[in-house]
């Protein structure tokens, strides 16, 4: 459902993100892993149509995602790493100008918000401004908005920030729901024990490339770290890049 080919993303002499490939399949959770600053949220930025590539090519089902924009944008449901949401509207008045925005009918619109408020602890707040909601709350209700118009595709950034231990088992649990029933997710993380949970495959990331792809399995075996839990194994990876590139530096 996703297919990312060479893509790079400079900003003047920074490179953030430097000729990475991946896909992400149908029904499938893919763990994209990095610290801050690796190039994680500028992919997903550049995945969700935000921030234009340098080159590359981004795929989103059979569309290419800046030959069909919206075709290929009406797929995708982005959960950003924080809620910026309108605060003088309400919840139940974010969800109509949400679901109008993809072209939901108004029933369903109202049926699917209900449904999605009420799973995620938010139906009682339906009517209060987003101003006077809790951070975690917010969290929640950028989800909401995300998943209205049932997406085949969501881009999920740092999803456990700000979110209180409520939050985040529920989010954990209804992803897993959503990939057995088919929907591609892309879940960006420095979570590792989250990643390690409930992803099928991992990518880690460091200064903008991609150090290893695959299941976590067999990363252990290709890094000679078998039994090694996933944040061993990063960790691993990425000191062993670092020393790399700090030799390659020296005079």
């Amino acid at each position: 459902m996703i297919t990312v080919h060479n893509l790079s993303r400079s900003f003047g002499n920074f490179h953030a993100v430097s000729d990475i490939s991946f896909s992400v399949n149908k029904g499938e959770i893919f763990g994209f892993l990095g610290v801050n600053g690796a190039g994680k949220t500028t992919t997903l930025r550049m995945l969700s149509g935000i921030l234009r590539p340098s080159s590359g090519t981004i795929q989103i089902g059979s569309h290419d995602l800046y030959k069909s924009p919206v075709e290929a944008k009406s797929l995708v449901g982005y959960i950003p790493d924080r809620p910026y949401l309108y605060p003088k509207l309400t919840p139940r008045e974010l969800l109509y100008f949400v679901g109008q925005l993809y072209g939901v009918a108004r029933s369903e619109i109202e049926s699917r918000g209900t449904s999605l408020l009420t799973e995620y602890g938010l139906i009682e707040k339906e009517n209060v401004l987003i101003d006077a909601l809790s951070h975690g709350m917010k969290q929640r209700l950028a989800t909401v908005a995300a998943l209205l118009h049932e997406p085949a595709v969501l881009i999920v950034d740092e999803p456990m920030v700000g979110l209180d231990p409520y939050g985040a088992k529920l989010l954990k649990k209804r992803l897993q729901a959503y990939r057995a029933r088919g929907t591609s997710i892309l879940l960006s993380t420095h979570s590792l024990h989250v990643a390690e949970e409930i992803a099928d495959r991992v990518a880690i990331i460091e200064a903008g490339k991609i150090l290893a792809i695959g299941k976590i399995d067999e990363i252990r075996k290709q890094s000679g770290a078998e039994g090694a839990n996933l944040e061993e194994l990063f960790l691993k990876i990425t000191t062993s890049a670092l020393a790399d590139s700090s030799a390659e530096a020296e005079p």
